[in-house]
């Protein structure tokens, strides 16, 4: 068993609470934030805006911050979420795609698991793949 974990960092432009909150109802677990004014000698514009926030003990793990690094679409990446429980899957995949773009609806793929991508409406892309039963 390895210690290492990748952990998505995820940068907004002011709605980092926002997003968070929204990613904790789809995943469950525990939010913890901090803002720019809970840091001592910090001469944030905005001391409302997040520092750090981490989303642990759901379905997943995230961490944010509302950062000038963020832009308008994260197209560097995707982040995929898979597994073979088809129904929890299913409520992400709805979950996420809520005020989103579905850019391929969750189907049956060549492949045989069943796959489908979004845009959530923070502009984060996502892949959702339900592995196939395996034959015993």
């Amino acid at each position: 068993m390895s210690d290492i974990t990748l952990d998505p960092y995820l940068f907004f432009s002011g709605n980092c609470r926002e997003a968070m909150e929204f990613y904790k109802s789809v995943f469950g677990g525990e939010l913890s934030i901090q803002t720019f004014g809970d840091v001592p000698g910090t001469e944030a514009v905005n001391k409302d805006q997040i520092m750090h926030a981490n989303l642990d003990g759901g379905a997943v793990k995230l961490f944010g911050s509302d950062s000038s690094k963020a832009s308008e679409r994260a197209a560097k990446i995707e982040l995929t979420i898979g597994g073979s429980d088809e129904a929890k899957l299913t409520d992400i995949f709805n979950a996420l795609s809520d005020g989103g773009t579905v850019k391929t609806p969750l189907k049956k793929e060549f492949w045989g698991d069943t796959f489908g991508q979004l845009t959530d409406k923070f502009g984060i892309d996502w892949m959702v793949n339900i592995a196939a039963p395996k034959a015993d």
